[in-house]
């Protein structure tokens, strides 16, 4: 490998200078940028993937002059002790010195040259063995005699002419044999051994170099195999040619050189590079299960600036990547990447079901509507953006820098494809997809304006993780999800009109309280124009008239609400008309247009609707109020007349008769007018307490008034407690419990669907928000 500067790489002009990394950097390096350098080069030295690091550069002698120099950084020498196989030094003979001195009483620096004397190759060095010894080396000399012993001058020659054949077929077939040694061997050939030379340990290599020196090995000796049985087939046939040898020891080596013909190259290592191969998978299993942790969910809120962290180390990941390589050049790349999605499928999983996701499998049965799992649905965002934005994320980041250098990124988007399919993401669609299918309902439509703002949240997130070849089938069910969400909720949005005017058939509520219907609505319509629905239900309607190829604006939306209230008020008349009871109508219409004003007034909906809208439904529940008063209590006064009660002018038994007979009417009328709106109520209670008090100022004050007068005369007659059957103070406490709420009490409706069916439907005002549809 070569590390080259900038400024040095574009003076390179010569193609044959193999580049293994390009380090930016400027005229002043940096502490940081230099110990990059020196961790890389370092770690291909410790683990041997190289003998000798070597730093080239040019050192400076004067303007017009720089020397070439080789520094050897690693391993640690003398200067002056490395050479080529030529014997020429091609290390630095000098070395220079700073010291950190004072002079004067300041720091300085002094420079000092060290030159190491470089001794040339000692004489007794001998590279080639003579001919004699090399043959002697392939086939043991036979017992001839001593003349036989020396090879005939023939046999030189033949000798001479095979191994020059040789050397020449070698330069022509395989140029590159010496390159192919290992850096070590070259370096070893090449280093003279001058003395005794001290003992350093052997450092252990990496679990993947192993491997990769073996497959360098088989490789050295398939591509050179055929070369070296040519060569000692020629020797053998000359040999067998000219009977020069004993014929137990030729025919041994003719079987030796027969098995080696017979057998290829893959049976040459005998199983070592399968059970090599084998302990790596075993290294890569045990790196991911010591390391994979599952990742808690977080106690606080979700955001996206807390991104789970790399779930393995930096170390761990680089081994990973490091086996895979080996895996690769063997064709084994499918154990690693089934090892990989089972380990760290089995983490996700394991994450998950820490958050009791037993919900996810759900089915339409199981529920009746969306309101009994309203909660499972807000869970569901929740376990839904933990997942995507902090298992799947890490999860995705994982698998890129652990297979990155696998392949195409088909490869590692596939793992991770089947990495979230195995651990649940299809799980949390399906659940989405029960809640589409449920009953139609208002509620529901707020429900899947829930999972559309959810799953519009992590868009971005879904595109990017799960937008590759690989999660077709993830994109495909999201897909689906989201268009049953919008359908489904722009069918129930534009239905809840008709919804509205179908509800006109059905009888008002007897008490004459506000019809559950009225205060739903209102509420409904209050939550749709709120900050959390009425953008997600915008972007709904959008996209769905969208798809229609129809135009869309923000004005559709307020029309369709101002079209559901004016309906609403449509159906106050209708209900109005229901009743038997004339009084009774005036008090339903009371309620009701009070309701309106009050509830709606500073609401999201009032404010659509405007001032003079609800100024004119106060109005109107003043003048019912009054219609009521008029019609009903306001009449009792009236039976107390002192008509023939003035000084007594037909007599005292004559006054006693008349007081008796108006107290009775009296009684009768109030006690027949207080047990019929007993049952009535008066749902505000700002309002009830106005009632009641407008009833006892029209009634208290002359009942009192006139019992003063006129009640000595019955209360000393037998049957006095027949006529003066109640007192003022009675009286008023009566009237102040009129109208109450009655608990455990509420409307019931009669709701048409759009099919034509009837259904009994009981609201229950303690709900958070009652079904009607």
């Amino acid at each position: 490998m070569k590390l080259v500067s900038a400024a040095k790489f574009r003076r390179l002009r010569r193609p044959y200078i193999p580049i293994d990394r390009f380090l930016e950097g400027g005229a002043l390096p940096t502490t940081k940028e230099a110990q990059a350098i020196a961790d890389d080069v370092f770690s291909l030295f410790v683990s041997e993937e190289v003998d000798k690091v070597e730093l080239l550069y040019t050192k400076f002698v004067s303007l017009v002059k720089s020397d070439p120099v080789i520094h050897t950084l690693l391993p640690l020498s003398p200067k002056g002790e490395i050479y080529d196989i030529n014997g020429v030094c091609v290390d630095a003979a000098e070395d220079e010195l700073f010291k950190l001195t004072t002079k004067e009483g300041k720091l300085t620096v002094e420079r000092e040259t060290v030159r190491t004397p470089t001794p040339s190759f000692s004489p007794i060095l001998k590279f080639e063995q003579d001919q004699g010894r090399g043959f002697g080396s392939l086939a043991p000399p036979p017992p001839l005699s001593a003349a036989e012993l020396a090879p005939p001058a023939a046999l030189s020659t033949a000798i001479r002419s095979v191994r020059v054949l040789a050397l020449d077929e070698s330069t022509t077939a395989c140029p590159s044999l010496e390159a192919a040694r290992p850096p070590a061997s070259r370096a070893q050939r090449a280093r003279p051994r001058l003395g005794p030379q001290p003992h350093r340990p052997r450092r252990m290599a990496p679990p993947a170099a192993v491997p990769r020196r073996l497959e360098e090995a088989l490789r050295f000796l398939s591509d050179n195999c055929a070369l070296a049985v040519q060569w000692l087939d020629d020797i053998v046939d000359y040999l067998d040619d000219n009977a020069v040898a004993d014929s137990k020891f030729l025919q041994n080596l003719k079987s030796s050189l027969s098995f080696l013909k017979s057998n290829s190259s893959s049976s040459l290592d005998g199983g070592l590079l399968e059970e090599a191969l084998t302990r790596l998978e075993t290294e890569f299993r045990r790196l991911l299960d010591e390391h994979s942790v599952p990742l808690p969910m977080p106690s606080t809120s979700l955001s996206a600036a807390a991104i789970a962290p790399s779930p393995l180390p930096v170390h761990v990941i680089t081994k990973l990547a490091a086996i895979i390589e080996r895996m690769i050049a063997n064709n084994r790349l499918d154990r690693c990447v089934s090892i990989y999605i089972e380990v760290r499928g089995s983490n996700v999983r394991a994450s998950l079901k820490a958050l009791d996701l037993n919900y996810l499998e759900i089915s339409v049965a199981d529920f009746d509507d969306v309101q009994s799992i309203e909660g499972w649905i807000e869970k569901w965002g929740k376990h839904l953006e933990f997942a995507v934005k902090h298992l799947f994320e890490a999860e995705y980041k994982l698998c890129n820098d652990v297979f990155e250098r696998a392949g195409p990124p088909e490869v590692w988007t596939g793992c991770f494809a089947e990495i979230a399919a195995q651990a649940g993401i299809l799980a949390f669609l399906k659940f989405g997809k029960t809640v589409t299918e449920s009953k139609k309902d208002p509620i529901k439509l707020l429900k899947l304006l829930d999972i559309f703002n959810s799953l519009n949240r992590l868009r971005v997130d879904f595109n990017r993780l799960f937008g590759g070849k690989a999660c077709i089938e993830i994109q495909n069910e999201t897909r689906d999800l989201i268009k049953r969400v919008i359908d489904g909720s722009c069918e129930i949005f534009w239905e809840l009109l008709v919804q509205v005017e179908l509800q006109r058939q059905t009888p008002p509520p007897l008490d004459g309280s506000v019809p559950k219907l009225v205060s739903f609505i209102t509420d409904y319509c209050n939550r749709l124009l709120g900050e959390d629905y009425k953008p997600v239900l915008t972007q709904v309607l959008g996209i769905q008239r969208s798809w229609n190829r129809q135009n869309f604006h923000e004005g559709l939306l307020k029309d369709a609400i101002l079209n559901i209230i004016k309906a609403l008020e449509v159906n106050f008349e209708a209900w109005s008309k229901g009743y038997e009871d004339q009084i009774l109508s005036y008090l339903f219409m009371m309620n009701t247009h009070w309701h309106f004003f009050k509830h709606l007034k500073g609401t999201k909906l009032g404010v659509l609707l405007g001032d003079p809208w609800l100024r004119e439904h106060e109005q109107y529940k003043e003048y019912y109020a009054a219609c009521y008063l008029r019609e009903s209590w306001s009449k009792l006064p009236s039976l107390l007349s002192r008509e023939g009660l003035i000084l007594f002018s037909g007599g005292r038994a004559t006054a006693r008769d008349l007081v008796k007979k108006r107290l009775k009417a009296f009684n009768d009328t109030f006690d027949d007018m207080y047990q019929k709106q007993s049952n009535w109520v008066i749902s505000d209670k700002d309002l009830r307490e106005k009632t009641c008090q407008l009833i006892i100022q029209a009634i208290v004050p002359v009942y009192r008034s006139y019992m003063q007068n006129y009640g000595p005369l019955v209360e000393q007659d037998a049957s006095a407690s027949k006529y003066a059957k109640y007192t003022a103070q009675t009286l008023e406490k009566m009237l102040s419990s009129l109208f109450q709420p009655k608990p455990g009490r509420s409307a019931s409706f009669r709701v048409r669907h759009s099919n034509g069916k009837m259904n009994s439907v009981v609201t229950n005002q303690y709900r958070s928000a009652p079904t009607v549809i």
